[in-house]
């Protein structure tokens, strides 16, 4: 099974899509023909071991990596080949598997300046007023919607771990995204920071289409609506995550004794 299962597909909320999606680095298929849709507002998670082809696809979706054949439509429109910054432009904010933020600035600063490099490029050195304020403006809406408003004037790199990933949460928030995409966002916290940052995104998962890579399974059966369990850069079953915990195949390959492996 390659694709979502009809009981949890809404066409008429499909915001990102792909079709018969591959990359393949020489002779190594690191993503097969992946058709994946994601739905409004609904939280997916994609599960699978080390080398499934989980960060690939991420890196497919986001424009880090061009496809080697296939398709992503965001909101129906190709944007197959586009780069990383006109992705993000787009509506389509990343955050990564290790820690991405400025340690030498502020919470508030490193938000401005995700907010800031959304703006259009010009040579016009002079902007107005206004522009500046709307930037400060959603440099503060995000840093209260990650739960770092206290924080605001910390410097970054004096915090700890699991509120500087927080932070880069909230710099993805910056940008103005609808779409979130999250690789292991709970990756090296220990059990206070894993159970604020669950928190978090779920809050989030209220308010935006969230895609998540994550090998806390708890986590993520505590996050997801969807999941879709990844094998040598194929899909194994996708679908509800009660759909997924009953899955024999899952079960016999992960869920089981092979849990830890994710």
């Amino acid at each position: 099974m390659n694709s979502m299962t009809s009981a949890v597909l809404d066409e008429s909320k499909v915001v990102l899509e792909t079709r018969q999606l591959t990359k393949s680095f020489g002779g190594l298929v690191a993503v097969n023909s992946a058709n994946y849709r994601f739905i409004e507002r609904q939280a997916h998670a994609i599960i699978g071991p080390n080398g499934a082809g989980k960060s690939t696809f991420v890196n497919l979706l986001t424009g880090h990596f061009p496809p080697s054949s296939g398709e992503i439509l965001f909101k129906g429109q190709r944007i197959t080949g586009f780069p990383a910054h006109k992705v993000s432009r787009l509506g389509v904010g990343r955050s990564y598997q290790k820690t991405n933020v400025f340690p030498v600035f502020t919470c508030f600063e490193n938000c401005r300046l995700a907010a800031q490099a959304q703006l259009p490029t010009s040579m016009r050195f002079l902007r107005p007023a206004a522009m500046y304020k709307e930037v400060n403006e959603r440099a503060d809406w995000a840093l209260e919607l990650c739960g770092l408003t206290s924080r605001r004037d910390r410097i970054a790199g004096s915090m700890s771990y699991g509120e500087q990933r927080q932070l880069e949460i909230g710099m993805v928030l910056a940008t103005g995204p609808e779409i979130l995409v999250l690789d292991e966002p709970l990756a090296g916290m220990g059990k206070e920071e894993s159970e604020r940052m669950v928190g978090l995104l779920k809050d989030l998962a209220r308010r935006f289409t969230l895609i998540l890579i994550e090998h806390d399974m708890d986590a993520v059966f505590s996050i997801a609506e969807v999941l879709t369990v990844m094998v040598n850069g194929t899909v194994l079953e996708s679908g509800s995550v009660e759909a997924i915990r009953a899955s024999k195949a899952v079960q016999d390959a992960y869920l089981g004794d092979g849990a830890e492996a994710y």
